[in-house]
């Protein structure tokens, strides 16, 4: 299994545009709601709790996160807590409010996404590894940390592998 430095380089390297990324900020919450409302139904009864596909795959991509790295997991876990959470409310609504939000959701955070990705100018990192699918949730968090000042250590080991943000092929600092 590749590290956390490794996972997030090789996503990096096609997010290299502040443009680009700043897309991903909205895009990426959106899609990843998106999936916890469409997620949200059916519910089974196991223990008192309505446990759904997208309580799975929540418990599954944390487990992934706290295999990478125990800090940045635990917020992971918080925050796909919140997400299904958040798909539990739109799904318990009538079908068309369901669905609506649902589809509304996702489509708009894929054009989000690939907006960013044309000013990029390269193709999202998930078309020629699947694993960027579970890692974009990450490196939106982690890219928000680096714009608070937190975990520099980490940006370095990312830019030295996959390059400093660009501005038409300019660096500037993020």
């Amino acid at each position: 299994m590749k590290n956390l430095v490794e996972h997030l380089s090789q996503y990096a390297a096609y997010h290299r545009d502040p443009r680009n990324i700043a897309s991903h900020f909205i895009g990426i919450p959106l899609i990843v709601v998106a999936v916890a409302v469409l997620l949200s139904r059916p519910q089974w009864p196991v223990a008192g709790l309505g446990i759904s596909p997208a309580v799975l795959l929540a418990v599954a991509s944390a487990v992934f996160y706290l295999r990478l790295e125990r800090a940045l997991g635990l917020l992971m876990t918080v925050l796909l807590g919140l997400s299904v959470w958040a798909g539990q409310m739109l799904a318990a609504q009538n079908t068309p409010v369901w669905l609506a939000s649902g589809i509304g959701l996702f489509v708009i955070g894929w054009a989000i996404q690939f907006v960013g990705h044309y000013y990029e100018g390269r193709k999202p990192a998930f078309v020629d590894d699947l694993s960027g699918l579970i890692i974009g949730p990450l490196f939106v968090v982690v890219e928000l940390l680096f714009l608070l000042g937190l975990r520099q250590g980490l940006k370095q080991a990312i830019e030295q592998r996959s390059g400093p943000v660009t501005l038409r092929g300019k660096n500037i600092s993020v």
